[in-house]
Protein backbone atom coordinates (compact mmCIF):
# COMPACT_ATOMS: atom_id res chain seq x y z
CA UNK A 1 0.00 0.00 0.00
CA UNK A 2 2.44 2.56 0.17
CA UNK A 3 3.45 3.16 -3.05
CA UNK A 4 -0.24 4.23 -3.66
CA UNK A 5 -0.40 6.71 -0.36
CA UNK A 6 1.66 9.38 -2.54
CA UNK A 7 -1.70 10.24 -4.58
CA UNK A 8 -3.72 10.22 -2.16
CA UNK A 9 -2.73 13.92 -1.12
CA UNK A 10 -2.84 15.15 -4.50
CA UNK A 11 -4.73 17.87 -5.06
CA UNK A 12 -5.60 20.08 -8.81
CA UNK A 13 -7.09 22.27 -7.43
CA UNK A 14 -10.08 22.02 -9.85
CA UNK A 15 -12.44 20.11 -7.51
CA UNK A 16 -12.59 21.01 -4.15
CA UNK A 17 -15.41 18.41 -3.25
CA UNK A 18 -12.84 15.42 -4.23
CA UNK A 19 -9.76 17.33 -2.36
CA UNK A 20 -12.52 17.36 1.13
CA UNK A 21 -13.90 13.27 0.13
CA UNK A 22 -10.08 12.24 -0.05
CA UNK A 23 -9.12 14.40 2.80
CA UNK A 24 -12.31 12.49 5.00
CA UNK A 25 -11.47 8.94 3.56
CA UNK A 26 -7.85 9.41 4.18
CA UNK A 27 -8.05 10.29 7.74
CA UNK A 28 -10.29 7.72 8.30
CA UNK A 29 -7.96 5.32 6.97
CA UNK A 30 -4.97 6.11 8.53
CA UNK A 31 -6.91 5.94 11.88
CA UNK A 32 -8.04 2.56 11.08
CA UNK A 33 -4.48 1.10 9.96
CA UNK A 34 -2.52 3.05 12.64
CA UNK A 35 -5.43 0.72 15.55
CA UNK A 36 -5.01 -2.11 13.29
CA UNK A 37 -1.17 -2.00 12.70
CA UNK A 38 -0.68 -1.43 17.06
CA UNK A 39 -3.21 -4.97 17.26
CA UNK A 40 -1.40 -6.96 15.06
CA UNK A 41 1.54 -6.51 16.56
CA UNK A 42 0.73 -7.12 20.13
CA UNK A 43 -1.60 -10.32 18.73
CA UNK A 44 1.80 -11.70 17.35
CA UNK A 45 3.64 -10.81 20.55
CA UNK A 46 0.97 -13.17 22.15
CA UNK A 47 1.78 -15.87 19.53
CA UNK A 48 5.88 -15.77 20.11
CA UNK A 49 5.12 -15.17 24.39
CA UNK A 50 2.49 -17.45 25.05
CA UNK A 51 0.48 -18.70 22.10
CA UNK A 52 -3.62 -18.55 22.19
CA UNK A 53 -5.32 -20.45 19.15
CA UNK A 54 -8.92 -18.74 20.40
CA UNK A 55 -7.43 -15.25 20.64
CA UNK A 56 -5.71 -15.75 16.71
CA UNK A 57 -8.65 -16.94 15.54
CA UNK A 58 -10.70 -13.58 16.56
CA UNK A 59 -8.12 -11.78 15.52
CA UNK A 60 -7.71 -13.03 11.42
CA UNK A 61 -11.96 -11.92 11.44
CA UNK A 62 -11.14 -8.70 12.48
CA UNK A 63 -8.20 -8.46 10.57
CA UNK A 64 -10.45 -9.53 7.69
CA UNK A 65 -12.50 -7.17 7.94
CA UNK A 66 -9.89 -4.12 8.39
CA UNK A 67 -8.62 -5.48 4.61
CA UNK A 68 -11.90 -5.69 3.09
CA UNK A 69 -12.58 -1.48 4.56
CA UNK A 70 -9.12 -1.06 2.97
CA UNK A 71 -9.67 -2.53 0.04
CA UNK A 72 -13.04 -0.33 -0.69
CA UNK A 73 -11.12 2.52 0.52
CA UNK A 74 -8.97 2.04 -2.27
CA UNK A 75 -10.93 1.67 -5.35
CA UNK A 76 -12.59 4.87 -4.52
CA UNK A 77 -9.02 6.60 -4.01
CA UNK A 78 -8.42 5.18 -7.56
CA UNK A 79 -11.85 6.45 -8.36
CA UNK A 80 -11.40 9.92 -7.14
CA UNK A 81 -7.85 10.01 -8.80
CA UNK A 82 -9.19 9.12 -11.88
CA UNK A 83 -12.10 11.56 -11.87
CA UNK A 84 -9.66 14.79 -10.80
CA UNK A 85 -7.24 13.63 -13.36
CA UNK A 86 -9.38 13.07 -16.13
CA UNK A 87 -12.57 15.65 -15.03
CA UNK A 88 -15.04 12.84 -15.07
CA UNK A 89 -17.77 12.90 -12.47
CA UNK A 90 -17.80 9.77 -9.66
CA UNK A 91 -21.18 9.14 -9.58
CA UNK A 92 -22.95 8.80 -6.18
CA UNK A 93 -19.58 10.04 -5.37
CA UNK A 94 -20.11 12.39 -1.21
CA UNK A 95 -22.44 9.00 -0.65
CA UNK A 96 -20.01 6.62 -1.36
CA UNK A 97 -17.25 8.49 0.35
CA UNK A 98 -19.32 8.89 3.32
CA UNK A 99 -20.12 4.86 3.51
CA UNK A 100 -16.18 3.96 3.09
CA UNK A 101 -15.11 6.48 5.80
CA UNK A 102 -18.07 4.93 7.86
CA UNK A 103 -16.50 1.73 6.91
CA UNK A 104 -13.38 2.38 8.06
CA UNK A 105 -14.20 3.37 11.18
CA UNK A 106 -16.46 0.41 12.39
CA UNK A 107 -13.43 -1.74 11.12
CA UNK A 108 -11.51 0.58 13.32
CA UNK A 109 -14.07 0.17 16.25
CA UNK A 110 -13.90 -3.02 15.93
CA UNK A 111 -10.38 -3.18 16.54
CA UNK A 112 -10.97 -1.09 19.44
CA UNK A 113 -13.25 -3.54 20.93
CA UNK A 114 -10.82 -6.69 20.22
CA UNK A 115 -8.54 -4.82 22.23
CA UNK A 116 -10.55 -3.61 24.90
CA UNK A 117 -11.71 -7.15 25.76
CA UNK A 118 -7.68 -8.62 25.70
CA UNK A 119 -6.12 -5.94 26.81
CA UNK A 120 -4.07 -7.78 29.36
CA UNK A 121 -2.54 -9.79 27.39
CA UNK A 122 -1.60 -8.06 24.75
CA UNK A 123 -0.25 -5.37 26.61
CA UNK A 124 1.66 -7.57 28.92
CA UNK A 125 2.82 -9.62 25.56
CA UNK A 126 4.45 -6.42 24.26
CA UNK A 127 5.79 -5.53 26.98
CA UNK A 128 7.56 -8.81 27.51
CA UNK A 129 8.80 -8.35 23.78
CA UNK A 130 9.88 -5.10 24.77
CA UNK A 131 11.89 -6.29 27.65
CA UNK A 132 14.04 -9.10 25.54
CA UNK A 133 16.97 -7.64 24.12
CA UNK A 134 17.81 -6.32 27.48
CA UNK A 135 16.66 -9.41 28.99
CA UNK A 136 18.93 -11.13 26.42
CA UNK A 137 22.08 -8.74 27.73
CA UNK A 138 21.56 -9.46 30.81
CA UNK A 139 21.69 -12.75 30.87
CA UNK A 140 24.43 -13.17 28.13
CA UNK A 141 26.73 -10.86 30.77
CA UNK A 142 26.05 -12.83 33.70
CA UNK A 143 26.83 -16.31 31.34
CA UNK A 144 30.11 -14.57 30.61
CA UNK A 145 30.73 -13.48 33.84
CA UNK A 146 30.03 -17.08 35.05
CA UNK A 147 32.17 -18.71 32.35
CA UNK A 148 35.35 -16.45 33.45
CA UNK A 149 34.66 -17.85 37.35
CA UNK A 150 34.92 -21.30 35.78
CA UNK A 151 37.97 -20.60 34.05
CA UNK A 152 39.88 -19.05 36.97
CA UNK A 153 38.46 -21.80 39.80
CA UNK A 154 41.04 -24.61 41.19
CA UNK A 155 38.06 -27.10 40.28
CA UNK A 156 37.91 -26.18 36.75
CA UNK A 157 38.36 -29.94 36.54
CA UNK A 158 35.73 -31.50 37.72
CA UNK A 159 33.01 -32.85 35.61
CA UNK A 160 30.36 -30.73 36.70
CA UNK A 161 32.28 -27.97 35.91
CA UNK A 162 33.52 -28.88 32.65
CA UNK A 163 29.77 -29.84 31.48
CA UNK A 164 28.80 -26.87 32.52
CA UNK A 165 31.08 -24.87 30.81
CA UNK A 166 30.46 -26.56 27.71
CA UNK A 167 26.42 -26.52 28.33
CA UNK A 168 26.91 -22.77 28.61
CA UNK A 169 29.32 -22.00 25.38
CA UNK A 170 26.54 -24.09 23.38
CA UNK A 171 23.48 -21.95 25.42
CA UNK A 172 25.50 -18.58 23.93
CA UNK A 173 26.12 -19.83 20.79
CA UNK A 174 22.40 -20.56 19.98
CA UNK A 175 21.27 -17.39 21.51
CA UNK A 176 23.51 -15.76 18.82
CA UNK A 177 22.38 -17.59 16.54
CA UNK A 178 18.31 -16.45 17.91
CA UNK A 179 18.98 -12.68 16.62
CA UNK A 180 18.07 -13.38 13.31
CA UNK A 181 14.90 -15.38 13.75
CA UNK A 182 12.76 -12.74 15.97
CA UNK A 183 12.39 -11.87 19.66
CA UNK A 184 10.09 -15.15 20.60
CA UNK A 185 13.51 -17.17 19.63
CA UNK A 186 15.32 -14.64 21.27
CA UNK A 187 13.48 -14.48 24.51
CA UNK A 188 13.69 -18.72 24.64
CA UNK A 189 17.34 -18.98 24.18
CA UNK A 190 17.89 -16.55 26.67
CA UNK A 191 15.67 -18.49 28.84
CA UNK A 192 17.34 -21.85 28.32
CA UNK A 193 21.37 -19.96 28.58
CA UNK A 194 19.93 -18.60 32.32
CA UNK A 195 19.29 -22.01 33.54
CA UNK A 196 22.42 -23.64 32.37
CA UNK A 197 24.20 -20.27 33.69
CA UNK A 198 22.65 -21.44 37.15
CA UNK A 199 23.29 -24.25 37.12
CA UNK A 200 27.12 -23.76 36.62
CA UNK A 201 26.69 -21.26 39.01
CA UNK A 202 25.44 -23.57 41.71
CA UNK A 203 28.07 -26.40 40.55
CA UNK A 204 30.88 -23.74 41.27
CA UNK A 205 29.48 -22.98 44.87
CA UNK A 206 29.16 -27.00 45.38
CA UNK A 207 32.76 -27.81 44.42
CA UNK A 208 34.43 -26.66 47.62
CA UNK A 209 32.41 -29.00 49.68
CA UNK A 210 32.64 -31.88 47.09
CA UNK A 211 36.05 -33.48 49.07
CA UNK A 212 34.51 -33.46 52.34
CA UNK A 213 31.10 -34.86 51.15
CA UNK A 214 33.19 -38.11 49.15
CA UNK A 215 34.72 -38.61 52.66
CA UNK A 216 31.72 -38.48 54.49
CA UNK A 217 30.07 -40.86 52.26
CA UNK A 218 32.78 -43.05 51.85
CA UNK A 219 33.11 -43.72 55.48
CA UNK A 220 29.19 -43.93 55.66
CA UNK A 221 29.28 -46.72 53.41
CA UNK A 222 31.93 -48.31 54.73
CA UNK A 223 30.31 -48.39 57.92
CA UNK A 224 26.86 -49.82 56.14
CA UNK A 225 28.42 -52.62 54.42
CA UNK A 226 29.69 -54.07 57.48
CA UNK A 227 26.36 -53.65 58.95
CA UNK A 228 24.64 -54.97 56.10
CA UNK A 229 26.99 -58.01 55.74
CA UNK A 230 26.70 -58.89 59.51
CA UNK A 231 23.11 -58.95 58.67
CA UNK A 232 23.36 -61.42 55.72
CA UNK A 233 24.89 -63.85 57.88
CA UNK A 234 21.62 -64.84 59.25
CA UNK A 235 19.74 -64.91 56.34
CA UNK A 236 20.94 -68.43 55.63
CA UNK A 237 19.81 -69.90 59.29
CA UNK A 238 16.26 -68.27 58.69
CA UNK A 239 15.72 -69.75 55.32
CA UNK A 240 16.84 -72.76 56.61
CA UNK A 241 14.16 -72.24 59.59
CA UNK A 242 11.79 -71.64 56.54
CA UNK A 243 12.27 -75.32 55.10
CA UNK A 244 12.08 -76.73 58.68
CA UNK A 245 8.96 -74.94 59.56
CA UNK A 246 6.84 -74.84 56.98
CA UNK A 247 5.62 -75.76 53.66
CA UNK A 248 8.48 -75.89 50.79
CA UNK A 249 6.21 -73.71 48.70
CA UNK A 250 5.79 -71.27 51.46
CA UNK A 251 9.70 -70.46 50.42
CA UNK A 252 9.97 -71.56 46.57
CA UNK A 253 10.49 -67.32 45.35
CA UNK A 254 12.96 -67.10 47.90
CA UNK A 255 15.26 -69.57 47.01
CA UNK A 256 17.92 -66.93 45.57
CA UNK A 257 18.27 -64.15 47.95
CA UNK A 258 21.12 -65.49 50.09
CA UNK A 259 23.32 -65.24 46.40
CA UNK A 260 21.73 -62.13 45.30
CA UNK A 261 22.23 -60.70 48.10
CA UNK A 262 26.02 -61.71 48.53
CA UNK A 263 26.37 -60.84 45.15
CA UNK A 264 24.85 -57.11 46.02
CA UNK A 265 27.47 -56.63 48.71
CA UNK A 266 30.08 -57.47 46.57
CA UNK A 267 29.33 -54.89 44.17
CA UNK A 268 29.01 -52.37 46.70
CA UNK A 269 32.42 -53.35 47.75
CA UNK A 270 33.30 -52.58 44.05
CA UNK A 271 31.94 -49.61 43.68
CA UNK A 272 33.45 -48.44 47.79
CA UNK A 273 36.96 -49.38 46.40
CA UNK A 274 36.17 -46.76 43.05
CA UNK A 275 35.04 -44.07 45.12
CA UNK A 276 38.25 -44.71 47.07
CA UNK A 277 40.65 -44.49 44.05
CA UNK A 278 38.65 -41.70 42.83
CA UNK A 279 38.75 -39.32 46.14
CA UNK A 280 42.58 -40.46 46.22
CA UNK A 281 43.15 -38.67 42.34
CA UNK A 282 41.32 -35.47 43.58
CA UNK A 283 38.01 -36.61 41.70
CA UNK A 284 35.19 -36.47 44.61
CA UNK A 285 32.42 -36.23 42.16
CA UNK A 286 32.91 -39.80 40.77
CA UNK A 287 33.43 -40.52 44.23
CA UNK A 288 29.90 -39.20 44.88
CA UNK A 289 28.59 -41.18 42.34
CA UNK A 290 29.90 -44.38 43.18
CA UNK A 291 29.35 -43.85 46.59
CA UNK A 292 25.53 -43.44 45.27
CA UNK A 293 25.72 -46.68 43.72
CA UNK A 294 27.17 -48.44 46.41
CA UNK A 295 24.28 -47.94 48.53
CA UNK A 296 21.44 -48.80 45.79
CA UNK A 297 23.31 -52.39 45.95
CA UNK A 298 23.03 -52.14 49.74
CA UNK A 299 19.47 -51.46 49.54
CA UNK A 300 19.33 -54.47 47.14
CA UNK A 301 20.90 -56.65 49.17
CA UNK A 302 19.22 -55.43 52.26
CA UNK A 303 15.81 -56.02 50.48
CA UNK A 304 16.85 -59.36 49.53
CA UNK A 305 17.65 -60.34 53.81
CA UNK A 306 14.65 -58.84 54.69
CA UNK A 307 12.23 -60.80 52.17
CA UNK A 308 13.54 -64.20 54.19
CA UNK A 309 13.30 -62.24 57.57
CA UNK A 310 10.05 -61.03 57.28
CA UNK A 311 8.49 -64.19 55.76
CA UNK A 312 9.59 -66.13 58.77
CA UNK A 313 8.23 -63.81 61.13
CA UNK A 314 4.93 -63.43 58.85
CA UNK A 315 4.66 -66.91 58.99
CA UNK A 316 5.09 -68.06 62.62
CA UNK A 317 2.53 -65.48 63.27
CA UNK A 318 -0.41 -67.28 60.78
CA UNK A 319 0.95 -70.35 62.18
CA UNK A 320 0.19 -69.31 65.40
CA UNK A 321 -3.17 -68.07 64.91
CA UNK A 322 -4.33 -68.91 61.47
CA UNK A 323 -7.89 -67.61 61.90
CA UNK A 324 -6.84 -64.19 62.91
CA UNK A 325 -5.38 -63.59 59.33
CA UNK A 326 -9.17 -64.77 58.24
CA UNK A 327 -11.24 -62.94 60.71
CA UNK A 328 -9.32 -59.87 60.03
CA UNK A 329 -10.47 -60.18 56.15
CA UNK A 330 -14.05 -61.27 56.88
CA UNK A 331 -14.41 -57.97 59.45
CA UNK A 332 -13.60 -55.92 56.28
CA UNK A 333 -15.90 -57.70 54.21
CA UNK A 334 -19.03 -57.11 56.72
CA UNK A 335 -18.25 -53.30 56.57
CA UNK A 336 -18.13 -53.25 53.06
CA UNK A 337 -22.03 -55.12 52.63
CA UNK A 338 -22.99 -52.77 55.61
CA UNK A 339 -21.65 -50.04 53.19
CA UNK A 340 -23.65 -51.36 50.34
CA UNK A 341 -26.32 -51.60 52.47
CA UNK A 342 -26.15 -47.67 53.23
CA UNK A 343 -26.12 -46.40 50.31
CA UNK A 344 -28.59 -49.01 48.38
CA UNK A 345 -26.25 -50.75 46.07
CA UNK A 346 -26.88 -54.06 47.38
CA UNK A 347 -28.50 -54.94 43.85
CA UNK A 348 -24.81 -54.00 42.05
CA UNK A 349 -22.34 -55.08 44.52
CA UNK A 350 -24.06 -57.61 47.13
CA UNK A 351 -23.16 -60.96 45.09
CA UNK A 352 -20.13 -59.85 44.32
CA UNK A 353 -19.74 -59.13 47.94
CA UNK A 354 -20.98 -62.23 48.89
CA UNK A 355 -18.82 -64.23 46.70
CA UNK A 356 -15.48 -63.19 48.79
CA UNK A 357 -17.27 -65.54 51.57
CA UNK A 358 -16.59 -68.65 49.46
CA UNK A 359 -13.25 -67.24 48.80
CA UNK A 360 -12.36 -66.51 52.29
CA UNK A 361 -13.49 -70.57 53.20
CA UNK A 362 -11.84 -72.57 50.94
CA UNK A 363 -8.62 -70.56 51.50
CA UNK A 364 -9.05 -71.48 55.41
CA UNK A 365 -10.06 -75.35 54.30
CA UNK A 366 -7.02 -75.82 51.87
CA UNK A 367 -4.80 -75.40 55.71
CA UNK A 368 -4.49 -79.09 56.23
CA UNK A 369 -1.47 -81.45 56.54
CA UNK A 370 1.34 -81.54 58.88
CA UNK A 371 2.78 -78.03 56.95
CA UNK A 372 0.22 -76.20 55.22
CA UNK A 373 0.79 -73.81 52.75
CA UNK A 374 0.60 -70.96 54.99
CA UNK A 375 2.12 -68.46 52.05
CA UNK A 376 -0.81 -69.49 50.00
CA UNK A 377 -2.98 -69.05 52.49
CA UNK A 378 -1.79 -65.28 53.12
CA UNK A 379 -1.77 -64.32 49.62
CA UNK A 380 -4.96 -65.85 48.85
CA UNK A 381 -6.36 -63.47 51.98
CA UNK A 382 -4.51 -60.37 50.90
CA UNK A 383 -5.97 -60.54 46.99
CA UNK A 384 -9.21 -60.96 48.74
CA UNK A 385 -8.53 -57.99 50.57
CA UNK A 386 -7.63 -55.84 48.30
CA UNK A 387 -10.53 -57.07 46.11
CA UNK A 388 -12.67 -55.99 48.91
CA UNK A 389 -10.72 -52.62 49.06
CA UNK A 390 -11.39 -51.57 45.27
CA UNK A 391 -15.29 -52.71 45.56
CA UNK A 392 -15.81 -50.29 48.93
CA UNK A 393 -13.70 -47.60 46.51
CA UNK A 394 -16.17 -48.17 43.84
CA UNK A 395 -19.23 -47.75 45.98
CA UNK A 396 -18.05 -44.39 47.51
CA UNK A 397 -17.96 -43.00 44.39
CA UNK A 398 -21.12 -44.03 42.99
CA UNK A 399 -23.92 -41.86 43.77
CA UNK A 400 -26.12 -44.43 45.71
CA UNK A 401 -29.92 -44.82 45.96
CA UNK A 402 -32.63 -43.95 47.97
CA UNK A 403 -34.39 -47.38 49.57
CA UNK A 404 -38.17 -47.33 49.55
Amino acid sequence: MAGRRRGWFRSSGRDEWIEQARAGVVAAFLDMDRRQSAADSAVRAVAEVRPDPALARGWETIRNRCYTAAGVYLALNDDLEAAERDGTPVPGGALRAEQVTGQLAEAGRAVDEFWTAHRARLEDAVAVLGAVPRFAEEVRAEAERVLTAAASSEYTGYRSIRSGVAAVDEALLTLAAATTEGPGRVRAAATALREVTALLSEALAQAPSRRGAAANAIASVTTRIAAVRTRAEGLGAAYSALLREFNAASSADLTNNERVSQQAVAAAETALAGARAAAAEHDPETALELTTSARASLAAAEQQVDAVTRRLTLLREVAANPNSTAEAVRFRLRDAQMLAVSRGLVAEWGSVLDAQIDRIDRAVAALTGRHPNYWAYVTELDTIADFIAGVVDRMRKEPGHRRG
